[in-house]
């Protein structure tokens, strides 16, 4: 009997409870680098510019001929789940490359920092020739932050198709609360007199 309670203990645990953050294209537009940065990261790095206006484009085409291609074969709401799915894989891709770009500028940051300590010997240049440990972790970090505008105009082409197919904005989608039944909410009640 105990360990059938240790089960149901454990099945309400805080971690069980915890709410997620919704992931929106504002989150993901505040976590990536904005163009401006972009263009300093492409620069800076020799690398290839981001197409932003191209990608975002594209994507909303690409979404909106999936759309068409789907009309007739299912209704309004069948059409907007699908679409919202369809989009919300699009913000959380984002969203997954801005976080992960800013991981890799934190610890490119931290390399940098510690290598102005002047008594420390390690993370110093190394042989000629080759990428210091900081230089590689820069440079990381650059490819990490174009990827992230790359994903987040796809995003944001998602975004504007979905608007433009179903005549809402898009939400992400955000799960209701799971409904107790009268015995387990009745239990509730009666714990709340004790705190």
């Amino acid at each position: 009997m105990a360990a059938k309670n240790a089960k149901n203990t454990a099945s309400t645990s805080p971690r069980a409870s915890q709410v997620r953050q919704a992931i929106t294209l504002e989150l993901v537009t505040q976590l990536s680098p904005s163009a401006a940065v972009a263009d300093r990261i492409a620069t800076r790095f020799a690398l290839e510019p981001v197409d932003y206006h191209a990608i975002r484009e594209t994507t909303e085409e690409q979404v909106g001929r999936s759309a068409q291609a789907l009309n007739g074969h299912v209704n309004d709401t069948a059409m907007k789940i699908h679409m919202q799915r369809i989009v919300g894989s699009f913000v959380s891709s984002a969203h997954g490359a801005a976080t992960f770009y800013g991981n890799k500028v934190t610890q490119a940051r931290d390399l940098t920092s510690s290598l102005a300590n002047e008594n420390r010997d390690e993370d110093r240049d190394g042989v000629y020739g080759f990428e210091s440990k900081v230089a590689r972790a820069q440079q990381f970090a650059a490819e990490a932050g174009l990827a992230a505008f790359a994903l987040l105009a796809a995003a944001e082409g998602a975004v504007h198709a979905y608007a433009a197919i179903t005549g809402e904005d898009w939400k992400p989608y955000e799960p209701s609360a799971p409904l107790r039944s009268v015995g387990r909410q009745a239990a509730a009640a009666a714990m709340d007199a004790f705190a």
